[in-house]
């Protein structure tokens, strides 16, 4: 399945994008589905259609959903809450106090992302595009496979060698102590989701199959927030293949009031092709009325793409490389708009940690550079390059940190 994710700076017509997008794809014969990650959908609004938090039929090929994040919790969540539940109250904790207290920062977006892997898996669309919210909800969104893989991993170890193997003996000991000791249906389903959240972080950085769209306006703040958004995603291994700049005004026709408003769009498009580039960057021009319902959809659908196909790979370079010359080993990240004092190196045992400003990617190195002390990171062509030299192998170094001003 084809995984087509659009974000940006909230109002620059992104969902607009996402439903013309889903209508073309369905126009060519694929199977689609449009999925809205955001909590505040206006994807209903787009197709001028109800939606719900299962698939709706809006045309042939084309299905559109919104997603409910509390639908999905009590479907993925209804035992570990029960189980917690029945725990919070004789406390004292009231029944909807002690629900809320069972769900951990994070889950609304987490199960959004069980939604995408279990589509794929049913084998029912051809295309997922994705409508998200705006782009600092997108990258948290995007980022926590990554965020939570270390706790994931806790979680399951001290479940697998502890809590498993020591609660049917601990609960056969006294009542009291059972009704502490979680039931197999809660164990199960923590275990469900953290394996599949496991899967989602693979299915979303496959470079072959996923790609991220970033829609714009030619607008300082809305121009600098997707400069950061895109470095980011890179940082994360996700492929940006596209930009869009949106709301543009024609340039041939007389805008009266906005005249002088066309002239600073124009500048700005000029700097969003050279600091963009080699991303291709697609013009989307303003309507004289709002883009709602299907014939609208479909004549933005048609001048956004024309003739090409919007599941066609538009720009093939995977943001992070792995690459050999010699003996020297490079771990090579594409971060296009990244302010080199902000960025922090270092390696604890197997793990490659790269920080930039308020986020962090954990990058797990091959066995051959287990133990190895990294040399000097440096910049090239907007491109961070961390070099390891295999002929200075330092073993029975489980800890080592590096943290370089890079030049």
């Amino acid at each position: 399945m084809r995984i087509l994710t659009f974000t940006g700076k909230g109002g620059v017509g992104k969902t607009s994008v996402s439903a013309a997008t889903a209508v073309r794809l369905s126009e060519l014969g694929y199977r689609t589905l449009v999925l809205s990650t955001d909590p505040a959908h206006s994807l209903s609004d787009s197709f001028n259609l109800p939606l719900g938090a299962e698939p709706t039929k809006i045309k042939e090929n084309l299905h559109a959903i919104e997603i409910n994040p509390y639908v999905d919790l009590k479907q993925n969540w209804h035992a570990v809450q029960k189980f917690y539940t029945g725990i919070f109250k004789p406390q004292g904790v009231s029944g909807v106090v002690a629900d809320e207290m069972t769900i951990l920062p994070g889950m609304e977006e987490l199960f959004s992302l069980l939604r995408i892997k279990r589509y794929k898996t049913s084998g029912l669309y051809d295309v997922l595009v994705l409508d998200t919210a705006p782009t600092g909800e997108t990258l948290r969104l995007l980022s926590l496979p990554d965020t939570l893989a270390w706790g994931m991993k806790a979680v399951k170890n001290v479940t697998k060698y502890i809590v498993r193997p020591l609660s049917k003996p601990l609960s056969r000991m006294s009542d009291k102590i059972a009704q502490y000791i979680p039931p197999e249906e809660a164990l199960d389903s923590v275990d469900q989701v953290f394996d599949e959240l496991e899967d989602i972080r693979e299915i979303l950085t496959d470079n072959q199959k996923s790609t991220v769209r970033l829609v714009m306006n030619a607008e300082k703040m809305s121009i600098k927030e997707t400069m950061r958004a895109l470095t980011y995603l890179n940082l994360y291994g996700f492929k940006v293949d596209m930009v869009l700049v949106n709301r543009l005004l024609d340039t041939k026709e007389n805008s009266g009031y906005l005249e002088n408003w066309k002239t600073i769009q124009q500048k700005y498009l000029g700097e969003i092709e050279q600091s963009f580039s080699p991303l291709p960057v697609k013009k989307l021009r303003m309507y004289e009325e709002e883009i709602v319902g299907l014939k609208a959809l479909e004549l933005f659908a048609r001048d956004m793409y024309g003739e090409t196909d919007p599941a066609d790979m538009m720009y093939d370079e995977p943001p992070i490389k792995f690459v050999r010359t010699g003996d020297i080993y490079e771990v090579q990240l594409k971060l296009m708009f990244a302010n080199p004092v902000d960025i922090d190196v270092w390696v604890t045992g197997d793990e490659l940690y790269v920080h930039i400003e308020n986020q962090r990617k954990i990058i797990t190195l091959p066995i051959s550079l287990t133990g190895l002390e990294p040399g000097d990171a440096y910049f090239k062509n907007k491109w961070l390059h961390i070099p390891f030299d295999l002929d200075n192998h330092k073993q029975h170094k489980t800890t080592k940190q590096y943290n370089k001003a890079l030049n």
